[in-house]
């Protein structure tokens, strides 16, 4: 599996839209810096995704995600790559015991397809809307991974690398 988790909030990213011509759309745009944190782990070769969110990135929340994982894989061998993150390298860090950590080289997140998942809900979650308070934008994350956690086909498209599925 791999891991990642990305920032979501109040502060909204204005993308290109389709509009009839002459039109032009207009987009509201928000400046308020209010975030939370999704954390996700897909399974290229199966699509599976566990996901949760969280008000902080930290190694408690790190560590409560790699419980939650192991929860959903009780008879698994899980080899779960990370980028290296500090919440990610702490000493103090519990790894559940049918797990293993593995990182990717530093600066490297083209390497992790959990980056496609997050570009994903970006797109199609967040493009051009406006949240008036941080559990709507939340919420709209939520049902954003509920989607893409029913459909196993598109995340194995989405992030089954040919470099991933050879090595599995």
């Amino acid at each position: 599996m791999f891991q990642d988790e990305a920032r979501f909030g109040r502060m909204n990213d204005p993308r290109r839209c389709w509009a009839p011509a002459p039109l032009r759309p207009l987009v509201k745009v928000a400046l308020v810096r209010e975030y939370s944190y999704a954390y996700a782990a897909v399974s290229p070769e199966d699509g599976a995704l566990d996901w949760m969110v969280a008000s902080k990135m930290d190694r408690i929340t790190m560590q409560s995600f790699l419980r939650h994982v192991s929860r959903q894989h009780p008879d698994e061998y899980i080899v779960m790559v990370i980028d290296g993150a500090p919440s990610h390298r702490a000493k103090q860090l519990y790894v559940p015991p049918n797990m293993a950590l593995v990182r990717l080289p530093p600066y490297s997140p083209e390497l992790n397809p959990v980056e496609r998942l997050w570009e994903e809900l970006r797109e199609k979650e967040f493009a051009n809307r406006v949240f008036n308070s941080l559990g709507a934008a939340m919420a709209q994350a939520v049902r954003g991974l509920k989607r893409l956690e029913l459909s196993p086909q598109s995340l194995r498209s989405m992030t089954g690398w040919n470099w991933i599925l050879r090595s599995t």
